[in-house]
């Protein structure tokens, strides 16, 4: 086998591994001191272009959770 093609595995490998294990400790490190009671107006939020943010998809749970609870309260009244 080619040692180019070994070295250019390890070298991708070895950035996965990079990857993940910062993904784990960023979302493991705690929220600053002082910052816990920050709040995030949804306006400003949903102006934001960004796809995978998990603020956003927090805003968008609890929208479908408010719209779940109406329609299940419709219908008990029915």
């Amino acid at each position: 086998m080619n040692w180019y093609l070994v070295a250019a595995i390890a070298v991708i490998v070895f950035f996965v591994i990079i990857f993940f294990v910062s993904f784990v400790h960023n979302r493991r490190t705690p929220v600053p001191e002082g910052c816990e009671q920050i709040k995030i107006e949804e306006t400003s939020c949903l102006a934001c272009n960004v796809e995978g943010c998990s603020i956003k998809e927090k805003f968008e749970y609890e929208k479908l959770k408010q719209e779940i609870e109406k329609d299940d309260n419709k219908g008990d009244k029915k």
